[in-house]
């Protein structure tokens, strides 16, 4: 298995695929999955002639599990480290939820230099929780219900967890007991305290001033239907900071619609990448 260990010794997973000379892409997985989630697009846009890469959080899937520095800026300059480490260039950088505020406070933290261009999938900018001057927010009772979930009784809540992440809870869906068996099997590979301590970092991480950085192509695509990351205080708010983002919604879409519409979502984003 392929890993780096980062300057404080904490040893990431990751997978790299494709030709190493082409240009590459790089995803950034949701809490509490892995790298794996990404398998179709890896694969797809290596098939499509480009360098595939994706990596573990720390405390996530097959990455060490670390009691300490489960936070949105480590696990920034934690993929500052991979980049610099495979000495990726005009890498284009995709993140869905969770890996939104990764790549978002990677560019905050580090700048566009080595990057082409921006995805964010689903993703928690500029801010989650509900404060007096972010009131499109959720409140701190439905993260805390997170977290007691995740102690409590950490394997049926992720269980349970993917109705709604899949929008399965809505009328005509069709429930694949595959992918939440998948989702189920990803977030018990990672570390129950670094798995309690992301779900601060990415309900009360503040993205405005990291999003006022971005100076790359950026797309922001999200499910209107979302209901784990509200459309109205993540996306629609962001593509108000970002200059020129593009904007795209999928009406009725779950917060999983990287594999529930894989097809339609790997089109999408292949043409913003060639454009």
């Amino acid at each position: 298995m392929s890993r780096i260990t980062t300057k404080d010794g904490t040893g990431l997973f990751y997978k790299d695929w494709g030709s190493k000379e082409a240009q590459p892409i790089l995803f950034s997985h949701g809490w509490p999955l892995s790298a794996d989630v990404w398998d179709t697009q890896m694969v797809f846009f290596a098939d499509q002639g480009f360098r595939t890469v994706a990596h573990d959080r720390r405390s996530h899937g097959r990455s060490d599990q670390v009691w300490a520095n489960n936070t949105m800026d480590q696990y920034a300059d934690d993929l500052a480290e991979l980049i610099q480490t495979l000495d990726l260039h005009d890498v284009i950088l995709v993140g869905h939820s969770t890996g939104g505020g990764e790549v978002t406070r990677y560019i905050g933290r580090h700048g566009t230099a080595r990057v082409a261009k921006v995805a964010l999938i689903g993703a928690v900018p500029p801010l989650m929780l509900m404060t007096e001057a972010n009131q499109g927010g959720l409140p701190i009772d439905a993260f805390d219900g997170i977290r007691a979930g995740t102690f409590n009784n950490r394997s049926q809540f992720f269980r349970d967890l993917t109705i709604p992440f899949y929008g399965y809870n809505r009328e005509g869906a069709v429930i694949s007991d595959g992918i939440r068996d998948e989702f189920w099997r990803q977030g018990m590979m990672g570390g129950l305290k670094g798995q309690l301590d992301s779900i601060r970092a990415f309900s009360e991480s503040d993205f405005h001033a990291d999003l006022a950085k971005f100076d790359v192509p950026t797309l922001v695509l999200h499910g209107d239907d979302d209901q784990i990351v509200p459309i109205g205080a993540s996306a629609l708010e962001t593509v108000k900071i970002v200059k020129d983002a593009v904007l795209k919604i999928y009406p009725g879409a779950d917060h999983g619609l990287t594999q529930t519409h894989q097809d339609r979502f790997n089109a999408d984003l292949l043409a913003f990448i060639r454009n």
